[in-house]
């Protein structure tokens, strides 16, 4: 692994130091408030302000097509997380995007996908199931096709929809043909939010976030809006899922995105820094420090899957440490009286859970390591047998 440093061109500075000073424009201070007490990850006037600016379709678009080069898409990487952008929502738009790029018929392509490039349009996932778990070929909501084959029905809910009431759009698995295999039983399709029978509610995850149910009740669906082949649907979700996993193949120069929740890190990591400012220099409190920075960068410096852990496993476990070294002030929020760097380390703290279950537990990921890296069999989820009497 090459840890040597990048050596940016005077158009690349100049293009992070533009960046940069939009971001500070628009990632206001009122903004990052809002985000906290509301837990929306996303804010329009952001979203809409990048995307003018060119800065979505550079991301989306190839090089060679106009979008960035890898160094500029590093650059952007790296400086919308240090902003504290409320940002979560486009790269799941993106994901969905990239997706309708290569399965969607040119049709739905056209109605779709300049308005996400403008930032008019956001894209949202509807794929747990309330009894689903992670397993999400284990899909019961039913598309059912009507006689004349020009549009389906669709019934059943979807857990963790997160930004559905900020979306146009929720990329929707179902169930086409219950009587199949699982894996050859989906279809997918990219369902108008405006759709008459789906209702939308609100969840709060204990990190304060807002995600949602969504219901679906005798929900018409053109057949314009299915993404990929009937029953095909597990090779058109493939795709999204390697992507939100982080297990896409990288290129030869080493500037791709390590692994996903990495910005999570970004936040833990100035958590340390600023308690290391107020901190006492006792031998104890220096090595427990040491220790977290040790843990932040061994964590941003895994790649793919292991990395997804890596950073979830690393919040869980140095945030309550940082917790403790700052005493009962840590508790408290953000603006709170008295609170203990401002908040930041409590927001870590229940940033942490949730980290480990966004796109897949840990344990999900655990047991996929076990498997495809390591080359261990399937794991047994049968119950214990019973002693013998």
């Amino acid at each position: 692994m090459d840890f040597s440093r990048v050596q940016l061109s005077e158009d690349d500075r100049a293009f992070q130091d533009e960046l940069r000073g939009v971001l500070r424009s628009v990632v206001t201070d009122e903004v990052i408030e809002r985000d906290r007490e509301t837990g929306e990850n996303f804010d329009e006037g952001v979203h809409l302000a990048l995307a003018e600016r060119g800065y979505l379709a550079a991301e989306f678009n190839s090089e060679a097509e106009g979008g960035f080069s890898p160094v500029r898409r590093r650059i952007w990487e790296l400086e919308i997380g240090r902003s504290h952008a409320p940002w979560f929502h486009w790269p799941t738009t993106l994901m969905v995007a990239r997706c309708l790029q290569q399965f969607a018929s040119e049709e739905l392509k056209q109605e779709v996908l300049p308005n996400v490039l403008s930032g008019h349009y956001r894209l949202c996932l509807g794929y747990t199931e309330p009894e689903g778990g992670s397993d999400v070929a284990t899909c019961k909501t039913r598309a059912v096709r009507e006689a004349d084959g020009s549009s389906w029905i669709i019934n059943g809910s979807k857990m963790f929809t997160s930004n559905a009431h900020n979306a146009q759009y929720v990329f929707l698995i179902t169930n086409t043909d219950p009587d199949a295999p699982k894996h050859k039983s989906l279809t997918m399709f990219l369902v108008p939010l405006s759709s008459p029978g789906i209702e939308i509610q609100p969840i709060r995850t204990v990190d304060g976030d807002r995600t949602n149910i969504t219901y679906y009740s005798d929900v018409r669906v053109d057949d314009k809006y299915r993404v990929g082949e009937i029953n095909g649907g597990w090779s058109v979700l493939r795709e999204a899922l390697n992507a939100e996993h982080g297990t896409i193949e990288r290129d030869a120069q080493g500037l791709q995105k390590l692994a996903t929740m990495s910005e999570h890190l970004v936040l833990l990591a100035e958590a340390v820094d600023h308690i290391a400012a107020v901190a006492s220099d006792e031998d104890s409190v220096r090595y427990r420090l040491g220790r977290a920075v040790a843990r932040i960068e061994a964590a941003l410096s895994t790649p793919d899957m292991f990395g997804r852990v890596a950073n979830a496993q690393t919040m869980r476990d140095v945030a309550p440490d940082l917790m403790d070294l700052m005493g009962t002030a840590a508790g408290l929020p953000a603006g709170a009286e008295g609170a203990a760097d401002d908040g930041r380390v409590e927001y870590a703290f229940r940033l942490a859970g949730p980290a480990g279950i966004y796109g897949g537990t840990l344990e999900v990921f655990r047991n996929m390591i076990a498997q495809h890296a390591l080359g261990l069999g399937r794991p047994n989820y049968s119950p214990p047998a019973k002693r013998p009497a």
